[in-house]
């Protein structure tokens, strides 16, 4: 019932069709992230450049203008995979199909990580921007963080249409509110009524080793450190081609038209914030570098709070109207949070290809109750909180693990891509098409030339600054899912049929497991005499020669048909007499099988299963490993099982045999009407 409650009512395979999403919902599901990067990348630019001091901020608008340009090769490549890829393997199934499996698993491996920062990084930003506002959160960051993580993969494994359905609201709101402010800003930027915010009142020193003494090379480098902070707002990018697959259709063709709509709408508010920040005077430095700033001379005060570029923005434009403030810092701190949102339905569509692929466990290509990938879901949420936990929810820390993975993957995809293109060229005659391809192939090209150059500058300016652990994770990721591929491909040809799997066993030696002559026993007695074996006898260890003798004598009173075999154990063990035992009878007859049959009991409480059974699993467990060995439960139900079975009857998951010989066999629909199929 409790689970019914946190995940609703479970859905039929037949109604995975329902659970698409139209442009509208699919916007704000996967677009979040990339349009949440505005709450932040723009604010790590101008710390970067406050470290030349406030002249290197007229440099800020070009380095947006850079980002922009990126940001649009990248989205008009990824809109030729949508088309080349429609089935939901993105950066992957390109590598994977045009480059080789092992190009594939690093691009699974980088998207894997990538995925996880996200999570962590979105969420830990949103907890800090919760406790800038509510003081009673100041510490406990990293707790609220991981209760927010636990929300969002409650709300996914409900599936994907109520949980955008649930986001789309405030991520909506949030562009409606960030487009606003900047048109009204602009508008007052353009009539020279512009205010200035808050820190521009502020002066800043540069850091040591910066400012006037700063070499040529020295600029260039900070300048690049600053290019790719911002292009931080390129995360998320890769989700809608990751996630074809949970759009309506045409999918192909809805999907290009969101990851249109997305670089349209994410470029113009992060250009918009940044002019806007420069214009209106902003100061940022890092929080660990407050002493840099100075009022008249005087450092800031010890607790001077340092607002992000978007709060000061907001608070000066909307002086004299705080609605409009509290809208925006609000719808904000929101998306922040329901940035995740991309990463937990990109993550387990990943997961269940890596694993129909045979480089994750099976278990991620299960769909959970409501049709999620509920597994994939839960081990996203598990490895961010261990991240949150680790880097205590602080996203000056996880920022700089922040790209790395995302952009190897945009440079094998878009590798992956070219040779696509090159290959159907040499076989499609239609000039039309040859053309369309020719353009494509140029795009793919454009977009690997500057994701390369971005990678190159990323892993320079922020090895040393955390991306190395991004890298060691890669690694681990893509050792481990190398493992599991050998290990299934392992099985699979261990396990392929053959002619000798055809033979029958000479001989089948059954012995019943006996603890005392009850029901139980009397039960699985009766069904090994139905299987027809060569040789059947019960086993019995003794470890008391009275009750040893007491069974004898009830078993000769009852005149059972059935041999007692009598094994003595002078050290009381129970397992492994029973072992031996089968052991000897499959050495004295290689060919033949030995079948042990263990009654069992069922009972309905948690508590009861400890309190039986547990010689029976511990002689299981020895028994799987032994060649030639089957074995067999035989159940008996105990009065307690019936709790079970009543509390199925009141959810209505059961059964009746009568019922179902009969065909009075009724199911229960979303909106509760009865259906006789």
């Amino acid at each position: 019932m409790s689970k019914r409650v946190l995940l609703g009512r479970k859905l039929r395979s037949s109604q995975l069709g329902e659970t698409l999403l139209s442009k509208r919902i699919a916007l704000p599901v996967f677009a979040s992230d990339a349009l949440s990067s505005v709450a932040y990348a723009p604010d790590e630019v101008f710390i970067m450049l406050s470290l030349a001091g406030a002249s290197a901020y007229v440099w800020s608008w070009k380095i947006g203008i850079a980002v922009a340009i990126v940001m649009t090769a990248v989205v008009a490549s990824y809109r030729q995979t949508v088309h080349a890829y429609p089935s939901g393997g993105g950066d992957y199934e390109v590598a994977t199909v045009n480059l080789g499996s092992k190009a594939g698993t690093v691009v699974g491996s980088a998207l894997l990580v990538d995925y996880v920062l996200t999570v962590a990084v979105s969420i830990s930003s949103g907890a800090q921007y919760a406790a800038s506002a509510i003081s009673p959160l100041n510490g406990h960051e990293a707790t609220f963080a991981t209760l927010l993580v636990v929300v969002l993969a409650a709300l996914n494994l409900r599936g994907i249409r109520e949980s955008g359905t649930f986001f789309a609201i405030p991520t909506y709101a949030f562009m409606v509110a960030i487009l606003g402010m900047c048109a009204y800003g602009i508008f007052e930027l353009a009539a020279g009524t512009l205010p200035q915010v808050k820190s521009a009142e502020l002066d800043l020193m540069p850091a040591p080793g910066y400012g006037d003494q700063m070499t040529t090379f020295a600029l260039i480098f900070l300048l690049a450190r600053a290019f790719s902070s911002g292009c931080a707002a390129l995360t998320g990018v890769e989700a809608i081609s990751n996630g074809v697959p949970a759009f309506r259709r045409p999918k192909s063709k809805n999907a290009a038209t969101t990851l249109l709509l997305l670089g349209m709408i994410a470029i113009s508010m992060m250009l918009s914030v940044i002019v806007l920040a420069k214009q209106m005077g902003l100061k940022l430095v890092d929080p660990n570098d407050l002493d840099r700033l100075t009022i008249d001379g005087q450092p800031v005060p010890a607790d001077y709070d340092q607002h992000t570029a978007i709060s000061q923005i907001a608070q000066a434009i909307f002086a004299d109207f705080s609605p409009g403030f509290y809208f925006v810092v609000t719808v904000t701190g929101v998306i922040l949070v329901l940035a995740a949102n991309t990463a937990f339905n990109g993550f387990p569509v990943l997961g269940s290809i890596l694993a129909r692929d045979g480089y994750a466990p099976r278990a991620l290509n299960s769909r959970g109750d409501r049709l999620a990938y509920s597994n994939g879901i839960l081990f996203l949420a598990v490895m961010a909180i261990i991240l949150i936990q680790v880097f205590n929810a602080e996203p000056t820390r996880l920022i700089q693990l922040y790209i790395v993975g995302v952009f190897v993957s945009f440079n094998l995809s878009q590798l992956g891509m070219i040779r696509h293109w090159t290959r159907h060229l040499k076989t499609e005659r239609d000039l039309g098409e040859r053309r369309r391809m020719y353009r494509s192939r140029v795009i793919n090209t454009v977009g690997l030339s500057f994701t390369a150059v971005v990678l190159v500058i990323v892993l320079i300016t922020k090895f040393f600054a955390g991306a190395w652990i991004t890298i060691v994770a890669m690694i681990v990721f893509y050792l481990l899912m190398r493992g599991i591929h050998r290990h299934y491909s392992n099985v699979n040809d261990e396990l392929a049929a053959d002619e000798d799997d055809k033979v029958l066993p000479t001989r089948v030696h059954a012995i019943v497991l006996v603890s005392k002559l009850h029901k139980p026993t009397l039960r699985a007695l009766a069904f090994a005499k139905a299987t027809r074996p060569n040789v059947l006898e019960g086993v019995y260890v003794s470890v008391d020669a009275d009750t040893t003798n007491r069974l004898l004598e009830e078993w000769d009173e009852r005149n059972i048909d059935v041999p007692l075999k009598v094994l003595h154990s002078p050290y009381r063990e129970l397992v492994r007499p029973i072992v031996e035992y089968a052991m000897e009878i499959r050495k004295a007859n290689p060919r033949g099988v030995v079948s042990v049959f263990i009654p069992e009991y069922v009972v309905g409480r948690w508590w009861e299963q400890l309190l039986h059974n547990q010689t029976a699993l511990r002689l299981k467990g020895r028994l799987l490993f032994a060649p030639g060995v089957m074995v067999t439960s035989v159940p008996y139900q105990l009065r307690s099982s019936e709790l079970a079975r009543e509390r199925e009857e009141r959810e209505g998951a059961w059964v009746r045999p009568s019922e179902l010989r009969m065909g009075n066999v009724q199911t229960r629909s979303d909106n509760d009407r009865q259906i006789q199929p």
